[in-house]
């Protein structure tokens, strides 16, 4: 396993993580979600991501005890939880990120992940209902508490990252220090161009999710949509209209060729073209079969199989590298 830096922080994290969105409490089994935990373990991953809304709260009661019943030193893994959605309340306080709400939330996280403390703890989506100073004080305020350690974000814009920063340096605060944000081969233009100042400026780090688009970049959906797939979920009737396009599809078969002519299968092409982006910290893999997910694993080993030259063939074929419009 390959371990990177998270942004400017001195924390390192698996260039592969496990996330547990859609599958644990939901899609699989307990024991499963156990039988991949362990995997990921065994072959280094040290980062595992969940959150509040996953499965109502479910997927981190699930993840929680696993963690308790593993044993594992609790320094050798990084767990993470996200507030926003709330766990399946819908009252005015249980949604959001108010103080109240941030405070009780990484409270309620603590207890169903069963650890003192997160590693991670990320706003899950901006809110503009909550003044951003008030969120920047109450992560702060759980930092020093020693509730968690970092913070940071999910699917925010580069301009409320920046404004969450100006606040923490205005009152010396902690700000956050990682974005979560969707990154693929058929989404690219925040963690490739929005985002750029962060880097170098704030040192900003990501762990990104949704490396297979889904699922598309697997290959699997070109033939139709597999009974068993995550997209025949009722609730990810918005997912499939987004992923399987007809210009998508062509661009997969495209693809395909590709990992075919280097030998290996189309997902791990797409995980290593993520990992070859230096500003990526981790690439969040979900799965539900232990095979499946080894499998993908290989990707880590696979990064030199794409040369500058199967980059330019790829670009050939996606046609989408974001640049910025002059006029």
């Amino acid at each position: 396993m390959e371990y990177r830096k998270l942004g400017k922080t001195g924390l390192k994290v698996s260039a592969l993580s496990l996330g547990s969105w859609l599958t644990f409490g939901n899609q699989i089994s307990d024991d499963t979600a156990k039988e991949l935990m362990y995997a990921a373990y065994d072959h280094g991953i040290n980062f595992f991501d969940n959150a509040e809304g996953y499965a109502k709260g479910q997927s981190e009661i699930v993840m929680g005890k696993i963690l308790k019943d593993s044993k594992w030193e609790r320094d050798s893994f990084v767990v993470s939880s996200k507030v926003f959605f709330g766990a399946g309340g819908t009252k005015p306080n249980q949604l959001g990120l108010s103080r109240k709400r941030i405070t009780e939330a990484c409270h309620a996280a603590l207890n169903r992940l069963q650890v003192d403390h997160l590693d991670l703890y990320f706003c899950h989506r901006h809110d503009p209902e909550a003044p951003v100073e008030e969120t920047v004080w109450s992560m702060h305020n759980l930092i020093q508490q020693g509730k968690i350690l970092y913070w940071g974000t999910s699917e925010w814009s580069a301009q409320q990252i920046t404004e969450a920063h100006l606040i923490a340096r205005q009152n010396h605060l902690i700000g956050p220090v990682v974005e979560q944000p969707q990154y693929n081969m058929f989404h690219r233009y925040r963690v490739e161009l929005e985002y750029t100042e962060l880097y170098a400026g704030l040192g900003l780090g990501t762990t990104i999710w949704s490396p297979l688009a889904s699922g598309l970049l697997t290959g699997k959906y070109s033939k139709g949509i597999p009974e068993d797939a995550r997209l025949k979920m009722d609730n990810l009737n918005w997912l499939k209209e987004l992923a399987l396009t007809e210009e998508k599809l062509t661009k997969v078969k495209q693809l395909q060729s590709i990992a075919d002519d280097l030998g290996i299968s189309l997902a791990q092409l797409s995980i290593a073209w993520c990992l070859l982006n230096q500003h990526v910290s981790t690439v969040i893999l979900g799965a539900s079969k232990v095979p499946q997910f080894t499998e993908n694993l290989k990707a880590i080993e696979l990064q030199s199989l794409i040369t500058h030259e199967v980059k330019e063939e790829i670009e050939q074929i996606l046609n989408n590298k974001p640049s910025l419009l002059i006029f």
